[in-house]
C-alpha cells in the first residue's frame, strides 16, 4: 500500500465527512446532522494534478470524554494521524474558535505530521467572516476558506496538503488482492474478527449493536496471500430499523458485498441459527458471490463430541439454498481456526474464478446424459446438444437443447452436482442457462 495518506481530523460535526465526500467525489461516508456518526476509520481514492493518494474520514475527536464509543473514536482518530502523510484540521466557521479546536491541534502538533488548517462552512462569497481570522490563534498557519457542501476552496485545500507530501512513490493496481466482505445481523463478531486478523484495533468493538455503521475497507497480506477485507454494519430485520444512519448502513453493506469477491457470513454460536442470518445469506447469494458461513463464538459454547456436527446439520438444513458454502468454526477473539478460514476463501475465489474449457465440460455432459437419461413428457424427450462456459463470478453455464421447458429443475441440480464434483466448485454458487438451439 504505496499511496500517501491524508487524515480528515477534528472536533465532532464540523463537516469531516461532508469534505471526505466532496474530495473523492461520492457519498462514500454517511453523513448526518447527529454529531458522532462516523465512528471508524473510512478510506477513499483521490486523484489531483496527476497525483493519487488516500484520503481518510475519521470520527470527530473529543480529547477529554469518558464516553466509550468517544474514547475509542479518538483511538481510531488517533491511528489515522499515526499512519497519515499529511492532515487536514477541520474547524467551523459557524461555531468559531472552541477550546476541543485548541485541544485537537496541540494533539496535531505532538504528531509532527505536516497539518493543513481548514475552516469549513465558509458558504459565502467575498471577504471572510471576521470571525476567520480567530483561527490563526491555533498556530498551524494560514487557514485555508472552504465550503464542503459546495465545494469552494477544495481545490487550494488539496493544493495545500499535496505540497506537504514527498510523491515518491510507485502504486500499481494489484489484482491478486482478494476482496472479502464480512457480513451478518449486529453484534455476531465482524469488527472482532477483522481486528484479530489485523492484529490492531482497525474498528470499534463494543457489546452495543449496531457499533459499526460504515463500510470500513482493511489491506491484509500474509501466508495466504492479500486480502481486502471489508467490515460492514449488521443487517437487521427492515421493521427494526428507526433511524437514516442505519438505513445508509445497510445500503453500505450492500454495497459492499457487491464489490466483493468473497462474503464471509459471520454466524453468532451462542445465539444460534436465525431467519435474519438466512436473509443475510440470500444477499450475498443472490450477488452471485462465493460465501462461507463462519460460525463465530465457538469458544464459548459447552461443547461435547457430537455439537459441531449437529450444528453443521442445523446449518444443512437452514442454508440449503446454498449447500456450496463452507462451514468454519471461529472465534474472533481466541483466533480459533483463523487459518482455515483464510484457506476458504483462497479456495472459494480461486472456485469462482475458475474456466473450464468447452471440450471438457461436453466431455463430463456426454458421462452424466449417458449416466442418467434426460427427462422426457408425452414422447417427447429432452435433447442437450452441448454446453459452454459464459463467465466466471459467478461460473455461468449455458446448455443448449431442443426444449427448455423439457428441461426440468431436478436435472438441472443433477448437472450441477456433477460440475461441482468434477471441478471442485466449492464455496461459489453456479449460474446455469438453458437455451433452444437458435435462440439467440
Amino acid at each position: 500500500m504505496n499511496k500517501p495518506v491524508i487524515a480528515i481530523v477534528g472536533r465532532p460535526n464540523v463537516g469531516k465527512s461532508t469534505l471526505f465526500n466532496k474530495l473523492i467525489g461520492q457519498r462514500l461516508s454517511i453523513v448526518d446532522d447527529t454529531p458522532g456518526v462516523t465512528r471508524d476509520r473510512i478510506y477513499g481514492d483521490i486523484e489531483w494534478c496527476g497525483k493519487s493518494a488516500f484520503v481518510v474520514d475519521t470520527g470527530g475527536i473529543e480529547p477529554k470524554s469518558d464516553d466509550v464509543i468517544l474514547v475509542q473514536m479518538r483511538r481510531q482518530a488517533q491511528l489515522a494521524i499515526d499512519t497519515a502523510n499529511a492532515i487536514i484540521l477541520v474547524t467551523d466557521l459557524k461555531s468559531g474558535l472552541v477550546a476541543t479546536d485548541m485541544d485537537v491541534a496541540q494533539m496535531l502538533q505532538k504528531s509532527g505530521k505536516p497539518v493543513v488548517l481548514c475552516v469549513n462552512k465558509c458558504d459565502g462569497v467575498g471577504e471572510p467572516d471576521a470571525n476567520f481570522y480567530e483561527f490563526y490563534n491555533l498556530g498551524l498557519g494560514d487557514p485555508v476558506q472552504v465550503s464542503a457542501v459546495h465545494g469552494h476552496g477544495t481545490g487550494d485545500l488539496l493544493d495545500r496538503a499535496f505540497e506537504c507530501i514527498d510523491f515518491d512513490y510507485s502504486m500499481e493496481e494489484d489484482e491478486t488482492i482478494i476482496n472479502v466482505a464480512v457480513i451478518g445481523k449486529p453484534n455476531a463478531g465482524k469488527s472482532s474478527l477483522v481486528n484479530k486478523i489485523t492484529n490492531e484495533e482497525r474498528c470499534i468493538v463494543s457489546d452495543i449493536a449496531g457499533t459499526t455503521r460504515d463500510t470500513i475497507d482493511t489491506l491484509v497480506e500474509n501466508k495466504f496471500g492479500k486480502f481486502n477485507f471489508t467490515d460492514t454494519a449488521g443487517l437487521r430485520r427492515q421493521s427494526k430499523i428507526y433511524d437514516n444512519i442505519e438505513k445508509y448502513s445497510i445500503l453500505r453493506a450492500k454495497m459492499a458485498i457487491e464489490r466483493s469477491d468473497v462474503c464471509v457470513i459471520m454466524i453468532d454460536a451462542s445465539v444460534g441459527v436465525t431467519e435474519q442470518d438466512t436473509k443475510v445469506a440470500g444477499l450475498a447469494h443472490d450477488a452471485g458471490r462465493a460465501c462461507i458461513l463462519a460460525v463465530n463464538k465457538w469458544d464459548a459454547i459447552e461443547k461435547n463430541d457430537k455439537t459441531m456436527q449437529e450444528f453443521k446439520k442445523k446449518l444443512d438444513t437452514d442454508f440449503a439454498f446454498m449447500s456450496y458454502a463452507p462451514k468454519v468454526f471461529i472465534s474472533a477473539k481466541t483466533g480459533l481456526r483463523i487459518d482455515k478460514l483464510f484457506e476458504c476463501i483462497v479456495l472459494s475465489n480461486e472456485a469462482a474464478n475458475r474456466r473450464i474449457t468447452t471440450g471438457m465440460l461436453n466431455e463430463l455432459l456426454a458421462q452424466a446424459t449417458t449416466r442418467v437419461q434426460p427427462p422426457s413428457d408425452k414422447g417427447k424427450r429432452l435433447k442437450i446438444f452441448y454446453m459452454t462456459q459464459a463467465s466466471v463470478k459467478p461460473p455461468t453455464f449455458v446448455f443448449f437443447c431442443n426444449n427448455a421447458q423439457l428441461f426440468h429443475f431436478s436435472y438441472q441440480r443433477y448437472l450441477e452436482n456433477r460440475i461441482r464434483e468434477t471441478f471442485a466448485l466449492e464455496g461459489t454458487p453456479v449460474k446455469i442457462v438453458i437455451r433452444e438451439r437458435g435462440e439467440k
